[in-house]
């Protein structure tokens, strides 16, 4: 049973799990764990998804209850005008204290509107909580450094954030297809534990019907303690 954050007539805002998809799709055939078909089993109603979360990644997902609340707020996801989203990652080395990554991103294959190459212009600010470092060894470094950042997309483009966090050189730990493969093994292995260490951690938006602020939030799932009990942070 999904993790129901936020429900009135309008709106249904969810704790998603690492690992499970949004909604069926051609390209992870095998996978059987639906966000919304388990979200409409549970309330007994249809839902509509109002943006979309990597499959890794866990935390705040929010759906729509009715077509009309789908358009007003799939409008505001699109746009990006009147929404506020949070992030919480994990990455490899120690970036800046705090900046602005400001790098179009070609539009994916599998999210192409014409047969023309798209560019889209995407900008993301990142602010550095904490740096650590692990006894591993990679590549010509004796140890591994790591850094927990908060992430807030200014934009919504297609796997912006881990894509973003590869152009700067601190990708995201986990990410099988933008990150490093050997050092998402090794850190798997010391940890215990594997996935993409990427949650939502908090969504504001105006409700569709009267307007006022909401503020969600998804905790940080049990084994973000265990990463800061394994490894601790840098004096």
């Amino acid at each position: 049973m999904l993790d129901i954050l936020y429900l009135d007539d309008y709106l249904a805002i969810v704790d998603k799990p690492a690992g499970w998809l949004v909604h069926r799709t051609p390209l992870d055939k095998g996978e059987t764990r639906f966000v919304l078909q388990a979200l409409r089993d549970q309330l007994g109603r249809p839902v509509w998804p109002l943006h979309r979360l990597d499959k890794g990644t866990s935390g705040v997902l929010a759906f729509a209850l009715d077509a009309m609340s789908a358009r007003t707020l799939g409008l505001g996801f699109e746009s990006g005008e009147g929404l506020h989203k949070t992030y919480r990652a994990i990455v490899r080395g120690w970036p800046e204290d705090a900046g602005l990554i400001d790098h179009a991103l070609k539009r994916m294959p599998d999210d192409m509107r014409s047969q023309r190459e798209e560019v889209q212009a995407a900008q993301t600010q990142y602010r550095t909580l904490r740096r650590g470092e692990f006894p591993l060894a990679q590549a010509d470094f004796a140890t591994t450094r790591w850094a927990e950042v908060e992430l807030q997309p200014l934009t919504g483009r297609r796997h912006q954030l881990r894509r973003h966090m590869k152009h700067i050189a601190h990708p995201i730990i986990g990410d099988a297809t933008h990150g490093k493969g050997p050092l998402n093994r090794v850190v798997a292995e010391h940890i215990g534990f594997n996935r993409l260490w990427l949650h939502a951690l908090r969504l504001e938006l105006r409700h569709p019907v009267d307007g006022h602020l909401l503020r969600i939030q998804a905790q940080l799932r049990p084994e973000w303690e265990l990463w800061h009990a394994l490894a601790p942070a840098a004096p």
